[in-house]
């Protein structure tokens, strides 16, 4: 019986042949939010350690939130000192970041108040933050008698900027040698089919405006228009009336279709905070009750993405109105989970009194949220 030998320049060739390589890579991931104080006399003897807070922001992928303590936070400051600090509001551990605390010159003179963790980086490090609650900031952010002969004090008005870095750390152990692959361009070749005026099998009358397209991609993106067209209709109707859109939102809903992205219009996304009770006229709203009523999710989803950046006091009870009626589940949740979190204040919103006169049970499911959070907090 013959036996394989084993040569050892062919082992060490192999070794060395094998050789990988990785790197450990720190980067940040930076935000910034503005937090405005109307009436600051107003919050004047509120007493030391009370507190104003803003409305919760994500940075890298965190929730926080300013704190402002208008008669200081630390009673040995015998409230001679206004304090400002950010506190991590996620239930989060050990998250490291660098912080920029900023009060802004409302008088236009350019000479900020800066109180910047970033500038020292290199010699104390980023911060640690080790549980939801944790803080960074000043008990001594500034001396209330010459905060209120400053330029920073304007109309009563106050306003500060807070610029936030998170450090993230990862290990990159790709190879050395790489190509790079394009994204997809798929989009671009479904969107020159859809602006094909020959090869189109079906058209749209909507609102007196006709829209052209093809039957298997609707079919192929949409259960409701498979059904629609292989189930429902007649194979000699070559056009469908739709008279419960828009064609504005037609054409977004078609865009979306055949590209998988949204129309490229800011204007046609913009909220106005006047409009919040009539929200349902909005151009984003009409076009997440298309998503719904088409069955496109992912659609539903970037109208829920856009929503979600406008939900504030004033204006979450419209949008969990909203979200509800078109079945816009992660947006419905946001919007309890934000409400839980500034109750009080959303409670005494018009919003509020507009579930309150409208849709009766949708108020008493937020105000159970509200409550049933505030019990678990206390």
């Amino acid at each position: 019986m013959s036996r394989a030998m084993c040569n050892p320049a062919m082992v060490s060739r192999s070794v060395l042949g094998s050789q990988t390589s990785s790197k450990s890579v720190t980067e940040t991931m930076s935000g910034s939010h503005e937090f405005v104080i109307k009436g600051y006399s107003l919050t004047k003897g509120m007493g030391i350690g009370k507190y104003i807070v803003s409305e919760t922001f994500i940075v890298g992928g965190f929730q926080w939130a300013i704190y402002f303590f208008p008669d200081g936070r630390d009673p040995k400051d015998n409230a001679a000192y206004v304090s400002v600090f950010v506190a991590l509001h996620s239930k989060s551990t050990n998250v490291r970041a660098l912080f920029d605390l900023t009060l802004l010159d409302l008088c236009k003179k350019g000479e900020h108040k800066v109180h910047s963790h970033f500038s020292h980086s290199l010699t104390i490090g980023p911060y640690t933050l080790i549980n939801h609650g944790s803080m960074w900031g000043y008990t001594r952010f500034f001396k209330r008698r010459h905060l209120e002969t400053s330029n920073f004090l304007k109309d009563d008005c106050l306003k500060i900027n807070c610029t936030i870095a998170v450090l993230v750390s990862s290990i990159d152990s790709s190879q050395l040698n790489t190509i790079q692959v394009p994204e997809s361009d798929i989009g671009e070749h479904f969107g020159m089919l859809l602006e094909d005026e020959e090869s189109f099998d079906v058209t749209f009358s909507v609102g007196g405006e006709r829209f052209h397209a093809h039957k298997l991609v609707l079919a192929a993106r949409s259960t409701m228009f498979e059904t629609q067209f292989f189930n429902a209709m007649k194979k000699d109707d070559q056009e469908i009336v739709v008279i419960d859109m828009e064609p504005k939102v037609f054409k977004a809903l078609l865009h979306f279709v055949y590209r998988d992205t949204l129309l490229e219009d800011e204007e046609l996304f913009m909220l106005d905070s006047s409009f919040f009770p009539s929200l349902s006229e909005s151009f984003i709203a009409k076009l997440l009750a298309a998503g719904e009523k088409y069955g496109l999710p992912r659609l539903m989803l970037m109208c829920e993405s856009i929503l979600c950046k406008d939900i504030s006091v004033d204006s979450v009870a419209y949008i969990f109105a909203l979200a509800d009626r078109y079945c816009a589940t992660h947006l419905k949740s946001i919007c309890q989970k934000f409400s839980a979190e500034n109750f009080d204040a959303v409670m005494h919103s018009d919003g509020f009194e507009y579930l309150k006169k409208n849709c009766p049970l949708l108020q008493s499911e937020l105000l159970k949220t509200g409550v049933g959070c505030e019990k678990e907090f206390s």
